[in-house]
């Protein structure tokens, strides 16, 4: 039977797939309790003390940028800890052997973080209207956002995955990297507030221009240009993903 990489990524993709659904507790409900505990400390506590931003109450303003956030660490730690568990076991070696190529098996492993983000983002905003009242000015943006920042931080986590040498490994990334993104990427504070050299710092930080886009979505406004925004995510989307082709191809990283 002639190899088909339809095949091979579907069989990929499912697997990861059936793996968040089938322990839901672990991979769903935690993120989505502590992005409520969000809602009503930021929003509902301290809102109504900060004021408004651009127009728009406090937590109102906050709503896209914990959605996002939510899609960022859940599409990092599904690939990262998901990839370093098949090396862990050597399961990996079993698709090694096949013949999968580099892009089947990063798009694989990589749908599974895309699915589970998306998944927790959806339940998130919809736990968000309980906050506040929905207001979707584009949904294009919403959904391209939303989408690269999904696929960007699963590629980031099957990066952190490939050089993980022991499970300790797979959570460096997320304290010393992800964490200060984040909160430096204006989910609480629009960057424009920052002083001038943090403002000029914030610019080399891709989760700027994803939650910038993203929050364009919901309130039709941003502090950096749309089209900006929208191509910084794809030009460093497509140039992570074929670096990873390129590191799979040399078998970097393949194994425990």
């Amino acid at each position: 039977m002639a190899y088909s990489p339809t095949i091979a990524y579907l069989t990929i993709a499912r697997k990861e797939i059936n793996r968040i659904l089938r322990i839901w507790t672990q991979t769903l409900l935690p993120p989505v309790i502590t992005q409520s505990l969000y809602f009503v400390i930021f929003g509902a506590f301290l809102g109504s003390r900060i004021g408004d931003i651009g127009g728009q109450s406090y937590a109102s303003f906050i709503v896209p940028g914990l959605i996002l956030m939510a899609v960022v660490t859940n599409a990092f730690s599904n690939v990262a800890s998901s990839f370093f568990g098949a090396k862990f076991q050597r399961s990996i070696e079993e698709i090694l052997v096949a013949p999968v190529s580099p892009s089947t098996l990063l798009a694989g492993f990589c749908t599974g973080g895309v699915v589970r983000s998306l998944l927790v983002g959806i339940i998130v905003f919809l736990i968000s209207l309980f906050f506040v009242p929905a207001s979707i000015t584009h949904v294009w943006a919403i959904i391209y956002f939303s989408l690269m920042t999904a696929i960007f931080f699963s590629m980031i986590g099957f990066l952190n995955g490939m050089f993980a040498r022991k499970f300790d490994d797979v959570s460096i990334i997320p304290t010393f990297v992800l964490t200060p993104l984040t909160y430096l990427g204006g989910v609480f504070y629009e960057i424009s507030h920052l002083p001038g050299i943090w403002q000029t710092v914030a610019r080399f930080n891709p989760l700027v221009y994803a939650i910038d886009g993203f929050r364009y979505g919901f309130t039709g406004s941003a502090s950096t240009p749309i089209a900006l925004s929208a191509i910084t995510m794809f030009v460093l989307t497509l140039a992570l993903g074929l670096t990873l082709i390129t590191l799979l191809r040399k078998r970097v990283g393949l194994q425990s």
